[in-house]
């Protein structure tokens, strides 16, 4: 299972990596077509869809061109068997601090995320 951790790593760094770039392509070589994010706001369960954040995503400007300093931190992986994975991160876009929790699957001989749950904390 080495190699597989070293694999999560990579898809991991190319999340944040299109995070930080704003970079829709390679967020969504790692999220599966059927991903979405999980949020809550006001006390309510919001799903958002992949496509729809991926959308969100380009239009707006990334972190890296508003000259934003990276807030990147893995906090954890854990692979829970050959083909399921979790891993818990903390970034940023500030002043929105992220707190991720990625549900990975091998689909295909290929680590992608399956759902992300999250929460944010605004800074000022």
């Amino acid at each position: 299972m080495t190699n597989d951790v070293a694999a999560i790593r990579t898809a991991v760094q190319t999340y944040l990596d299109g995070l930080h770039e704003g970079d829709a392509d390679k967020l969504a070589s790692v999220f599966h077509p059927t991903s979405a994010l999980t949020y809550e706001e006001d006390g309510r369960l919001t799903p958002l869809p992949r496509d729809e954040w991926l959308k969100a995503v380009r239009a707006r400007p990334s972190a890296k061109a508003r000259g934003l300093a990276r807030h990147d931190e893995v906090l954890q992986i854990d692979q829970v068997n050959p083909t399921m994975a979790f891993v818990k991160l903390k970034c940023a876009i500030p002043p929105r601090f992220f707190t991720d929790l990625l549900c990975f699957l091998k689909v295909e001989g290929k680590w992608q995320v399956a759902q992300k749950v999250f929460a944010t904390e605004t800074r000022g």
